[in-house]
């Protein structure tokens, strides 16, 4: 809608004169937005379905509305934690696909054929040429069956693009990860993260040199069961390796291993390295934006109890890996403490936080939980959660996964990091 201006030819030379002019001119024009909005909120009151338009039509555009998938996993087991692949999509997709050949009674269901083949990879292990060609697991079976479907298909899958589009964004962005959805190739290569852990215990140390033991402290109450030692800052001390440490914690029952790492000239946290004992896999991660529960406003203090774990957004097989990963490092929850940590997954920075929450009444003025869908979510329509932040608050971003534990310059690794430039591709 066009807004009102300025006469034109009319500029007063005085200055205060056209001062007044301008705000005459601003005035204007917020009163006829003014109405135009409240015109709008009547028609809307009396029409919600202007609203569902309104609101449909004006959808912001953000990085994750633009992000791509690759629509069928591309290359072989090597590059599989590379795969940006939905893996609860496809697995709604091979259910589809599977009642949908039931019911015609013309095609061979889809979990037949994962039977089928995991009985010739039996036949043929020792077979290497055929192993490369087969389907690894049921990231492959959508591309498999593309490949049996009909000649009069085949032109429309030759014109069909490798980028698939995105979910919508709040189920992209709020959605819980379902960790029963692993690929059997990950559990295959590293079943030591898919075994369950009953009580998992914890070594936290630093890097050389560092300073961070107040840090470092604090990590021992975001990880129950956990024990901070200090590497020696003496001279003449010996300088134990990561691997040195890592075999001293195997050996005395300790299941994974956290080393906190210190910024080259500056005293905050800088990195993270959790690694699985004892035999990894080594995890590398940046932390930037680190702030102690202290200086957080209205923060609560720690009870020592067991939080509960929530992982959202981590959705491709590279993402299920880490979430099993920070699945180990916590025992089941004492709910009687009321404390959970989160770590939401967004644009594959990975968001910690530790709250205290309680269950109240919902107040009038307050809107009700929404579900993934957008509408209120059945038998909670009158209750919301008051959270209490605990503290510490920080945000993670994986850099590397090593095969092994890291023992010297030039380890051999899984998966690195800055490996695509496109900015609306992630790997988790």
């Amino acid at each position: 809608m066009a807004f009102s201006s300025a006469p034109t030819g009319f500029k007063p030379k005085n200055r205060l004169r056209r001062q007044a002019a301008y705000l005459n001119i601003k005035k204007n024009r917020e009163a006829e937005k003014r109405d135009l909005r409240h015109s709008r909120k009547r028609a809307e009151e009396k029409d919600p379905s202007l609203r569902e338009a309104r609101h449909a039509a004006n959808v912001p555009v953000t990085i994750d509305s633009k992000r791509v998938w690759d629509d069928d996993a591309v290359g072989d087991e090597e590059d599989a934690l590379g795969w940006a692949v939905d893996v609860e999509r496809l697995a709604k997709r091979r259910k589809l696909e599977q009642e949908q050949a039931e019911a015609d009674g013309t095609e061979e269901g889809v979990l037949a054929k994962l039977k089928k083949l995991e009985q010739e990879e039996a036949d043929d292990d020792n077979d290497d040429e055929e192993k490369d060609d087969e389907a690894d697991s049921m990231l492959d079976t959508d591309s498999e069956l593309e490949d049996s479907a009909s000649e009069s298909d085949s032109d429309d899958a030759a014109s069909r693009k490798r980028r698939a589009p995105s979910p919508s964004a709040s189920v992209a962005t709020t959605s819980a990860t379902n960790l029963e959805l692993s690929p059997e190739f990950l559990k295959t290569r590293f079943p030591q993260l898919f075994s369950p852990i009953p009580e998992p215990k914890i070594l936290i140390t630093t890097s050389l040199n560092s300073t961070l033991h107040a840090h470092a402290n604090t990590l021992t109450s975001l990880f129950p069961n956990s024990t901070y030692i200090r590497r020696s800052a003496n001279f003449k001390a010996h300088k134990y390796s990561v691997c040195e440490i890592a075999s001293y914690a195997a050996n005395r029952e300790y299941t994974a291993l956290v080393v906190l790492m210190q910024a080259e000239h500056e005293k905050k946290p800088d990195g993270l390295d959790v690694i699985h004992l004892p035999n990894g896999p080594h995890f590398h991660f940046s932390v930037t934006n680190w702030i102690d529960g202290k200086k957080l406003p209205r923060h609560a203090t720690d009870t020592g109890h067991a939080p509960e774990l929530v992982l959202n957004g981590f959705k491709t097989p590279l993402g299920i890996l880490t979430a099993h990963l920070f699945k180990n490092l916590y025992p089941p929850p004492q709910l009687e403490g009321r404390q959970v940590v989160a770590m939401h997954n967004q644009r594959d920075y990975i968001f910690v936080r530790r709250h205290r929450y309680v269950f109240r009444d919902k107040r009038e003025t307050e809107k009700p939980v929404l579900g993934n869908d957008g509408k209120p979510i059945k038998g909670v329509e009158d209750i919301k959660t008051g959270l209490q932040e605990i503290g510490p608050r920080f945000t993670l971003k994986l850099r590397r996964v090593d095969r092994g534990i890291q023992f010297k310059s030039g380890q051999e690794w899984q998966w690195k990091g800055r490996m695509e430039k496109k900015r609306t591709r992630f790997n988790m």
